[in-house]
C-alpha cells in the first residue's frame, strides 16, 4: 500500500510538470536544458550528503546516461505536445506508455511474457486515448507528438526496470539527468525555431517555476519513483501512471480556468482511464488467485 501511495504522489508531481512547463515563457528546448542540469545538479548534492558512491564503472555510467537521453528527448516532445495543443491533451496521449510497455518488456527481459491481461488492459486505454482524439481534432499534432513522447517514455521505464536494482536513486538520477543535460544541450543548435539562446538568463519568475520543476517534480518525484520501481513490476507503476492526465487536467482547470476545458467526450475518455486503473487491482487478483 505504501508503494502504491507513494507512486500516486509522484504521478500528482508529473501531471503539474505540463503545466510548468506552460508557465515557463522560455523556448522548449531550453526548459529540458535547465530542468535536466539544475536536476543533475540536485541528484549529485543528495548523493553527496548521503555519502552515497557516485563513481561507477564507464560502461554503467555510459548505460545510465545513455537511458537519461532516452528521458531528455521524451520530456522534449512532452513539453513540445503541451504548447502544440494544451496540457490536458498532452496528459491525455501517457496512458498509452502502459500499452508500449506490455509490448517492449518482453522483447528486453527473458523472464517476462506477453500478458493478455496487460494487453487487453493496454487496449481498453488506447481506445480511450483514441475517443479524446476523435472528439478533439483541432490538436492532433500536439496529440500526435505526444504519442511518440509517452513511447520514449515507456522505453525509458523499461530499461530503468532493469538498472534501479544495481546503483543508489542519486547515482542513477546524477547519470541520468547529466545524460539527459548533454544531449539536450546537444541537439539546440539543430532546431533552431524550438531554442532561444542559453546566454539569456530566464526571469525571476521563470527560475522559480525552474527550481519547482527541476528539483521538485524532477529530483524528489524520480527518487520516489525509483525506490517505488525496485519493487513494484513496469506494468504497476505504469498503471498508476496513467492518472497522471486526470490529476493534470484537474490541476490544469484549476490553473488556467476555460481554457483548459475540453468536450464531454474528452472526459468519457480520462473516466475510462480512472475506471481501469480502479479494477485493475481486482482483474490482477482474478487471473492471479493470491497475487497482490
Amino acid at each position: 500500500m505504501r508503494d502504491y501511495l507513494q507512486m500516486h504522489l509522484v504521478v500528482i508531481a508529473w501531471g503539474f510538470t505540463a503545466i510548468l512547463g506552460m508557465l515557463v515563457q522560455i523556448p522548449v528546448l531550453e526548459v529540458v536544458v535547465w530542468r535536466t542540469g539544475l536536476a543533475a545538479l540536485g541528484f549529485c548534492l543528495v548523493a553527496l550528503s548521503m555519502r552515497t558512491r557516485l563513481r561507477i564503472v564507464r560502461k554503467a555510467a555510459l548505460q545510465l546516461a545513455g537511458n537519461g537521453a532516452i528521458l531528455a528527448m521524451h520530456w522534449m516532445l512532452f513539453f513540445l505536445a503541451a504548447r502544440l495543443s494544451t496540457a490536458s491533451v498532452c496528459l491525455a496521449a501517457m496512458p498509452t506508455a502502459m500499452l508500449w510497455c506490455s509490448l517492449i518488456e518482453p522483447l528486453t527481459d527473458g523472464t517476462r511474457r506477453w500478458n493478455k491481461m496487460e494487453l487487453a488492459v493496454g487496449s481498453v486505454m488506447v481506445g480511450a486515448v483514441w475517443l479524446i482524439y476523435h472528439v478533439e481534432p483541432r490538436y492532433w499534432l500536439g496529440f500526435s507528438v505526444g504519442l511518440v513522447s509517452a513511447l520514449l517514455a515507456a522505453l525509458f521505464a523499461v530499461i530503468n526496470k532493469q538498472l534501479v536494482r544495481r546503483w543508489h536513486f542519486s547515482t542513477i538520477g546524477t547519470y541520468q539527468m547529466s545524460g539527459a543535460f548533454v544531449i539536450s544541450l546537444a541537439v539546440l543548435p539543430f532546431f533552431p525555431s524550438l531554442a532561444g539562446s542559453l546566454m539569456t538568463m530566464p526571469s525571476a519568475a521563470d527560475i522559480g517555476w525552474l527550481l519547482l520543476l527541476s528539483l521538485g517534480c524532477t529530483v524528489a518525484a524520480y527518487a520516489g519513483y525509483m525506490d517505488a520501481l525496485r519493487r513494484l513490476s513496469v506494468f504497476q507503476v505504469n498503471v498508476i501512471y496513467n492518472m497522471e492526465p486526470v490529476y493534470g487536467i484537474l490541476l490544469a482547470a484549476m490553473i488556467f480556468g476555460k481554457k483548459e476545458l475540453m468536450s464531454p467526450g474528452f472526459y468519457v475518455g480520462a473516466g475510462i482511464i480512472v475506471a481501469v486503473v480502479l479494477s485493475l487491482p481486482r482483474l490482477r487478483r482474478w487471473q492471479n488467485p493470491g497475487a497482490t
